[in-house]
């Protein structure tokens, strides 16, 4: 981590907390000349992360928070979470979806980056339970609108289901399954917060839960869009089991020994970032091949 004086202030407080996380503490003097800043610099950097609550300061230095499984984040402090990973996620994930298909984005800062991606791909019918990836499309629509009362050539439409709001900002609860039972898309972008072999995909919230699953039954294809700092955490209620998922994209920092757990544990896994490969050709949409998922 040298040469880092010129880093952007996200980008350096992903650093310390990747620090943290990998050797499970961290002192302030080491990071001042590791990232070749003050200690002034890292001290904020700090307060910083721990008003996030993704560390725990201590005198000298600062650990890792006891992640409970009952924890949900707020959007915010996700987003500053691995944002290169999710950007390498978004870029491959957003490759999949061909023009004219019908998809659904559930919360989440990862399924965020997708949307931001899937504004260049025309004629796409969106369905979301994510105040956030909502106004991703809402934001873009006015910069293209066509006469007055109609929609741009290639716009989106967008349909956002009611609910709950969550600290993610997704809607969850009856509202949103029941809007999303009557629904039917091709592929569903669906963001986690822990997976495992053990307990596939979960959630600390349990209304979301229910509301994931409905998305899950309602979708042809199912594509999991999570970092790497996902696999292996367990939050306190299991939505899915990884045989439910088509395709898990996650990003080049999981290492050989995840990515081998992975690859067999799941029925197709795809690694995005530098030479990661080739990317997965969209899907079509309405494919032939594919068969709606019990309950849908």
């Amino acid at each position: 981590m040298s040469d880092n004086h010129n880093l952007l202030a996200e980008q350096r407080r992903a650093l310390i907390l990747d620090e943290v996380r990998r050797r499970g503490g961290v002192r302030v003097n080491e990071l001042t000349r590791r990232l070749n800043v003050s200690d002034m610099t890292v001290r904020r950097d700090l307060d910083a992360l721990a008003r996030q609550g993704v560390l725990e300061k201590v005198h000298g230095g600062a650990v890792p928070v006891a992640d409970a499984r009952t924890h949900e984040p707020g959007f915010e402090a996700k987003s500053a979470l691995e944002p290169g990973a999710k950007e390498d996620i978004a870029r491959v994930a957003a490759a999949m979806v061909a023009p004219g298909a019908a998809i659904a984005l559930s919360g989440g800062t990862t399924t965020y980056a997708v949307a931001r991606r899937l504004l260049e791909v025309p004629d796409l019918t969106v369905v979301t339970n994510s105040v956030r990836v909502a106004d991703v499309f809402h934001s873009a629509s006015p910069h293209g609108r066509g006469p007055v009362g109609t929609a741009r050539p290639g716009a989106p439409a967008v349909v956002l289901t009611g609910g709950v709001r969550t600290p993610s900002d997704a809607l969850v609860g009856p509202v949103a399954d029941q809007a999303i039972g009557s629904l039917h898309f091709d592929v569903l972008f669906l963001g986690v917060h822990g997976v495992s072999v053990e307990a596939g995909l979960s959630t600390p919230n349990l209304a979301e839960a229910e509301t994931n699953r409905r998305l899950i039954r309602s979708a042809r294809r199912v594509v999991v869009v999570a970092d790497h700092t996902k696999w292996g955490k367990v939050a306190l209620s299991s939505f899915a089991r990884l045989e439910d998922v088509d395709t898990l994209v996650t990003d080049a920092g999981a290492s050989d020994e995840v990515r081998a757990a992975m690859a067999e544990h799941l029925p197709g896994l795809v690694v995005a970032g530098p030479a990661a490969g080739a990317e997965p050709a969209p899907m079509p949409s309405g494919a032939a091949d594919e068969r709606w998922r019990d309950g849908a």
